[in-house]
């Protein structure tokens, strides 16, 4: 199994207070980084929203293909609403291994839109993979789900805007020409920034390796296919915020969404209760490894009450490779180890330029060309 490396952690009071220093992001970010900062001591009230809206993943995993059907969108090629088997993986096998739901975050900056806004050169008849409008199941499927999920990555992107605020001052001293308070105003402005939640199945039995002893696991060895639950890849946004992944047992814990009925005249609102999870993972191998700026392949491990901000592609163009993109994958856990009944849930936050705002100002290219490139290469044709 890969040695775990402690991830650069900071407060979110260093964070207001602008007491984060240079070296300190350079550690996180930087060109010798792992790319990884963690923030501790965020709002109370995370925890809770955590726990919710992961127990959703699996709530949502388990509906019906009747209902998981009605939240595809084939033309923005499932990059709203659900997501499963429409990725390849680094063997060009199509990925069936987890799930996503995709959700755009423009309600940060206006509660009224649902996708990116258009410009000039973007719109919805030419990149519906951001602006295509939000699909979110029938309130009676999964009641509570959209306000639960849209309050938790309003509170992670409050956070990365205090991040992105730390680079800046950074970059702003060690980068010339560098605009002032550039990523934070992408951060904080930006209709582009999408959600992905995400449910990696619970691994059917002989489905991948497992080491076969204590021995095997301490050397690392039958690690020949280690990434292929979700290939190696870089985020090509410019922060990703990031959940600690909680770990349900499928089969103690019932994640069938039960029948609802909303009561006439009722005001409250309904939710559907968080389930059971698991202290740790029952598979030491399953988790997020970054792959190190030696080629070393690390394991991170995120607290439950911490987020944690992982560079992208966008940051590195930006900062003109003073902050570094983080190549990364992730495992779930194996049927052999974990009586092939247990999933791994989380939620990632990719905060991400406007369409026609420069990424590389040195090539004059905008988020939007840029990302058209990305989405064509990593979706099944």
């Amino acid at each position: 199994m890969a040695p775990i490396a402690q991830a650069v952690t900071v407060s979110l009071e260093d964070l207001k207070n602008g007491a984060v220093s240079f070296e300190t992001l350079e550690q996180a970010f930087g060109p010798d980084s792992l790319g990884i900062l963690v923030v501790k001591d965020v709002p109370p009230e995370f925890v809770e929203l955590r726990h919710r809206v992961l127990s959703y993943s699996s709530y949502l995993g388990n509906l019906p293909k009747s209902e998981l059907d009605k939240l595809e969108n084939e033309k923005a090629k499932y990059l709203t609403g659900w997501s499963l088997g429409k990725e390849t993986l680094k063997n060009g096998q199509v990925d069936t291994l987890k799930g996503s739901f995709y959700a755009n975050c423009a309600f940060y900056v206006d509660k009224s839109l649902s996708c990116a806004v258009p410009t000039e050169e973007f719109n919805a008849d030419n990149f519906p993979e951001y602006l295509s409008p939000n699909i979110w199941p029938e309130e009676a499927t999964l009641p509570g789900f959209k306000p639960a999920l849209e309050q938790l990555c309003s509170l992670i992107i409050d956070v990365a805007v205090l991040v992105a605020r730390a680079c800046d001052q950074f970059a702003e001293t060690k980068i010339p020409a560098y605009p002032s308070a550039y990523l934070e105003k992408v951060v904080s402005t930006s209709t582009t920034t999408k959600a992905r939640l995400l449910h990696y199945f619970p691994d059917e039995a002989g489905a991948t390796t497992a080491p076969t002893s204590a021995k095997e696991i301490a050397n690392g060895d039958n690690e020949q296919d280690e990434d292929d639950w979700c290939a190696t890849h870089l985020d090509h946004g410019c922060l990703t915020g990031l959940t600690s992944a909680m770990f349900v047992d499928e089969a103690a814990a019932n994640p069938v969404a039960p029948a609802f009925e909303a009561k006439e005249g009722s005001t409250s609102e309904a939710v559907l209760a968080p389930l059971p999870e698991l202290p740790t993972s029952p598979d030491p191998a399953a988790g997020l490894y970054i792959k190190s700026r030696t080629g070393e392949t690390v394991q991170v491990k995120i607290p439950r009450d911490c987020i944690a901000f992982q560079t992208g592609e966008a940051l590195e163009r930006i900062t003109g490779g003073r902050f570094k993109a983080v190549p990364h994958f992730v495992r779930g856990a194996r049927a052999a180890l974990s009586d092939g009944r247990i999933a791994r849930n989380t939620l990632a936050v990719f905060t991400q330029p406007n369409l026609g705002e420069e990424v590389d100002m040195e090539q004059h290219i905008t988020f939007g060309e840029f990302a058209r490139g990305i989405v064509a290469k990593n979706t099944v044709s």
